[in-house]
């Protein structure tokens, strides 16, 4: 009885606070970069407004499971144990067929407004994400972020096809760009949590290798990612608009890795991981404005 009087105090803030939207916001804006950058004749509405909502509702799906399977280890965790389901205050029952019907939802959209093959690469994300990544690699390797990091670096892609109808080199690369960025933007929270993670038995690679190492691979990973941020520019996908913001942008990156990696400046773990936010944010940003420019030259 105490549990349903629990659920019942659950309201619509919680259930939007289980798809994370922050993390859904920044995923839909490299899915927008991707459908304007998959044209030069614009983008309908249609596809620009349900694509983004298909995607966004996929991606709050698989949020939602991400909270039912890590809900007893999120209790543990500081930075977690507020979430309705460590609270209690949403019963994992009604939170699954909450991700169902957005799943369903978002797919329904994706196939009436886009096309099959962005309704298809969206359910892999979702599967990756929920599935692969929160129900299996998370606890069985310290790579998970880097294995797993395949899913959360689709959106691109799916806003590309979403607009194209096909694959191709271009969003592929920005996939890359995602997957290289995502190691050391998750590594540097994992050193700023390492105890939590440790606590909740967690592999994360600080947790089971240690600070130091999980710092160079921070540092390797960020040069990865400022060489592969570039290669729009060498391929002529992009200007030099975005190559000045890449380089600047990149090498800014760089130097709060070395920070970190030297020990130099105290709480530089999370200062790296909320640089890192914000780099991804602008060099998508820079992508779009610079795609616009060379259109108008």
């Amino acid at each position: 009885m105490a549990t349903l009087l629990t659920a019942r105090r659950a309201g619509w803030r919680d259930y939007l606070e289980l798809t994370k939207p922050k993390v859904v916001v920044l995923m839909l804006i490299t899915s927008l970069v991707g459908m304007f950058l998959a044209t030069r004749a614009g983008v309908s509405w249609s596809v620009l407004l349900f694509g983004n909502l298909g995607i966004a509702l996929c991606a709050g799906g698989a949020a939602v499971v991400n909270h039912v399977v890590d809900r007893r280890i999120d209790a543990l965790m500081a930075r977690t144990r507020k979430r309705p389901l460590a609270q209690g205050r949403v019963e994992p029952l009604p939170a699954l067929l909450f991700a169902l019907a957005l799943a369903v939802v978002g797919l329904a959209l994706l196939l009436a407004f886009t096309n099959a093959l962005t309704a298809w690469l969206t359910l892999a994300s979702l599967l990756g994400y929920a599935v692969l990544y929160t129900g299996f690699l998370k606890r069985a390797t310290p790579q998970n972020i880097v294995i797993g990091g395949l899913a959360g670096a689709a959106p691109p892609l799916l806003g590309w096809v979403a607009v194209s109808g096909h694959v191709s080199a271009e969003p592929l690369l920005l996939v890359l760009i995602i997957f290289a960025w995502t190691p050391p933007h998750f590594w540097a929270l994992a050193i700023h949590r390492k105890e939590e993670y440790a606590k909740a038995d967690i592999p994360m690679l600080p947790v089971t290798h240690g600070e130091r190492y999980t710092k160079l691979h921070i540092l390797l990973y960020s040069l990865i990612l400022l060489a592969v941020s570039l290669l729009p520019y060498a391929i002529h996908m992009s200007g030099p608009l975005y190559l000045g913001c890449a380089l600047a942008l990149g090498l800014r990156f760089l130097q709060w890795a070395w920070v970190l990696y030297r020990g130099s400046r105290p709480h530089a773990a999370i200062g790296t991981f909320k640089y890192s936010i914000g780099y991804l944010f602008a060099l998508f940003i820079a992508l779009l404005v610079d795609h616009y420019l060379l259109l108008n030259l």
